[in-house]
C-alpha cells in the first residue's frame, strides 16, 4: 500500500479521575489493581495513552512510582491539609485538570474514555461527544454516579462488571511509604 493511501487514525485516550475511581471502588468492598486496569484499557479499547489525575500527598512515593511503571501518565495536583472537628483532612480535586489536560490533548485523539462517575464532567463529556470525540464513560460505582450523566447511558462501561478481572489478588500493602 503506498503512502497515499495509507490512513492514519489518531489513538485513544483515557482520562481517569483517580479519586472517583479509587473511593467509588472501595466503597463497593473491593481494591483495584490499577496495573490490570491499565492493560484492560490498553486491550479492550486500545488507549495508546492514560492520563490518571491524583492528588500529592508527600509519602506515597511507591504508590506514583508503581502508578508510572504501570504506564500511567500521572498528573498530580497539588494538595491541602486542613483540620476540622479535631481530624485531619487532605483536599486534592483533580476535576479542572482533567478537564484541562482533556482539552488541551484535543488534537492528539481520536476519541477519549472518561473515567469518572462526577457529574462535574457533564459539559466536558457533553463537549466530547458533539464533536464525535467521545468513545466510554467508565463508570465506577453504578449505584452512585451523578444524573446530570445519564443521557450519556450509551455510553456507559461499568468497572464493577469487571471486578473479577480487574481486583487485587492480595491483601497487604497499600503502597504508602508512610503510616
Amino acid at each position: 500500500m503506498s503512502k497515499k493511501n495509507k490512513k492514519i487514525t489518531k489513538p485513544i485516550y483515557a482520562f481517569i479521575d483517580s479519586q472517583n475511581l479509587n473511593l467509588s471502588i472501595r466503597s463497593q468492598g473491593w481494591k483495584l489493581d490499577f496495573k490490570r486496569f491499565r492493560i484492560y484499557l490498553k486491550d479492550k479499547y486500545k488507549v495508546e495513552k492514560a492520563f490518571l489525575f491524583i492528588g500529592y500527598i508527600p509519602g506515597n512515593q511507591i504508590l506514583y512510582t508503581y502508578l508510572q511503571e504501570s504506564d500511567y501518565i500521572v498528573v498530580f495536583k497539588p494538595t491541602l491539609e486542613y483540620k476540622k472537628d479535631d481530624k485531619r483532612y487532605t483536599k486534592g480535586n483533580v476535576d479542572a485538570d482533567l478537564v484541562l489536560h482533556t482539552m488541551i490533548q484535543y488534537p492528539n485523539y481520536n476519541k477519549a474514555i472518561i473515567v469518572s462517575g462526577d457529574g462535574d464532567f457533564h459539559c466536558l463529556i457533553e463537549y466530547l461527544k458533539k464533536k464525535n470525540k467521545l468513545s466510554h464513560i467508565i463508570i465506577p460505582n453504578p449505584k452512585k454516579y451523578s444524573a446530570l450523566l445519564r443521557k450519556f447511558r450509551k455510553y456507559f462501561v461499568y468497572i464493577n462488571d469487571l471486578k473479577k478481572k480487574l481486583s487485587t489478588k492480595k491483601r497487604g500493602s497499600n503502597l504508602r511509604t508512610r503510616p
